[in-house]
């Protein structure tokens, strides 16, 4: 397999990397309680934006293509902390299996 060549020079953001400490509402469910695990350079794509209607109001998903250098503690259910937006991880991927990089499909909160 041929290596996926990205310049590094891309991953010009500086961004918040944050996992979610899951704690109780006092409702009997839970609220995500977000920390910082490391701050990281990252290159932040637009993917897609789908509007729809729910409940009489209009709303829109907002998807995003972050890729940042191979680390071991990025997964699912994480975020990407870009100014007041975030970013949660959907899906990460080696996309070329060579551990230099990863590629996060993320969908941002609204």
């Amino acid at each position: 397999m041929t290596p996926l060549f990205l310049d590094p020079g891309l991953l010009r953001k500086r961004v918040s990397l944050q996992a979610a400490d899951l704690v109780s509402d006092g409702s009997g469910g839970t609220v995500p309680n977000w920390r910082e695990v490391a701050e990281v350079s990252v290159r932040v794509e637009p993917v897609s934006v789908q509007a729809a209607e729910r409940f009489e109001r209009r709303e829109a998903t907002i998807t995003h293509r972050v890729i940042c250098r191979a680390r071991d503690d990025v997964d699912r259910g994480m975020s990407f902390v870009l100014g007041n937006r975030r970013l949660v991880v959907v899906s990460v991927h080696d996309p070329d299996e060579s551990r230099r990089y990863l590629v996060c499909r993320c969908q941002e909160e609204v």
